[in-house]
């Protein structure tokens, strides 16, 4: 089954402010602009292995990281820039992301503030490997980055609950997890509704139907967790905060083997009589420990246990939010913070030692 990856990046000066990455876009085609200026997005093509995944990714890494240094910029693995003026963050002209903001109203800004991890897998027993991913939703909480924002502490996951809870609270279906599906009729039809819902939305909104019409198609006006994508064609996992690459690949390859698993052996489920296949938890059980995850992380022993039966090993991670204090962050110390997090990615990939 083949896998990319695409990592979203804060890009700082050499005094931890965020800064636009402009010619850093030129260093590659594996790299992109995000919706707001001071982030780029890596991204691989499908690999067959996850040792050519990690060795693409790495590989792309360290080219992006020598040509921010000899720009005086560095690359920041932080799910959020902990203390971040709106100034600070603006949007590029996309007019996707104007239309956005009108429909989802105020609380579309809080998306700005996220970086994350997106984990490709080529669509195969494609059911499967939805509901898999679906279950394993909390293990975001392994790789978890940040737990600030604006300078406050808010949650254990800061992320999660930024994007899914309150950017997307007024449009749930557009961002929030969806429940298991039989099919990938039965996924296209929660697709349509949740378009024709958007859409509805825009319209109270005053936006203009073909202007929201050349915009947007169903595929593209949904950002939940778990998602079907053209491209390739891929199942997407959107949950993981950006994190070190050591971390991103510990995780890629437990996921990717569960996975593998649900699309060989096909799923069942706790407290049903079918047999065979990957076991999963019913889904309010998924979103009971998703809550858990987002306001308590691994220090709730609910999620610890959870992420053990499906298979992953929570001592083994040790999130960068738990190098954050407990406290609230002035805008000086986030910037300290910031540029401590791009060393520690930078000792992984072997580049900037002088300045670590």
């Amino acid at each position: 089954m083949k896998t990319s990856l695409e990592v979203e990046y804060w890009v700082v000066d050499d005094d931890g402010d965020l800064v636009s990455p402009d010619t850093l876009l030129d260093v590659s085609d594996q790299i992109d602009p995000e919706f707001v200026e001071p982030m780029i997005e890596l991204k691989t093509t499908p690999c067959s292995s996850m040792t050519e995944l990690r060795s693409e990714f790495r590989e792309l890494l360290a080219t992006v990281v020598d040509a921010a240094h000899e720009q005086d910029k560095r690359l920041v693995p932080l799910a959020t820039p902990l203390h971040a003026a709106p100034d600070e963050l603006p949007y590029r002209n996309k007019r996707g992301t104007d239309l956005q903001r009108r429909i989802v109203g105020p609380t579309f800004d809080d998306a700005r503030v996220c970086a994350g991890t997106h984990m490709h897998f080529e669509q195969s027993n494609v059911p499967a490997q939805l509901n898999a991913l679906t279950a394993i939703d909390p293990a975001f909480a392994l790789v978890n980055s940040s737990s600030h924002y604006r300078g406050e502490p808010i949650l254990a996951c800061a992320r999660p609950y930024l994007y899914r809870r309150s950017c997307y609270g007024p449009c749930p279906e557009q961002g929030q997890l969806w429940s298991y599906v039989d099919s990938v009729d039965e996924w296209e039809a929660k697709l349509e509704t949740a378009y024709d819902c958007f859409r509805e939305r825009a319209l109270e909104h005053g936006v203009d139907p073909d202007e929201f019409d050349d915009e947007f198609s169903p595929y593209d006006a949904v950002w939940t967790p778990v998602r079907l994508r053209k491209a390739m064609p891929t199942v997407e996992w959107r949950s993981p905060d950006v994190a070190l690459p050591s971390q991103i690949f510990a995780l890629a390859e437990t996921v990717g083997s569960i996975v593998e698993h649900a699309d060989a052996r096909g799923v069942t489920y706790e407290g049903s009589n079918s047999s065979g296949g990957l076991v999963l938890p019913d889904f309010e059980t998924v979103e009971t420990v998703t809550d858990a995850a987002i306001y308590d992380g691994l220090e709730d022993e609910r999620v610890q246990e959870y992420l053990r039966r499906l298979g992953f090993t929570p001592d083994a991670y040790e999130p960068l939010s738990g190098r954050l204090p407990n406290s609230r962050v002035t805008e000086r110390e986030a910037k300290g913070l910031r540029l401590e997090a791009a060393s520690q990615l930078e000792r992984e990939v072997g580049k900037g030692r002088a300045r670590a």
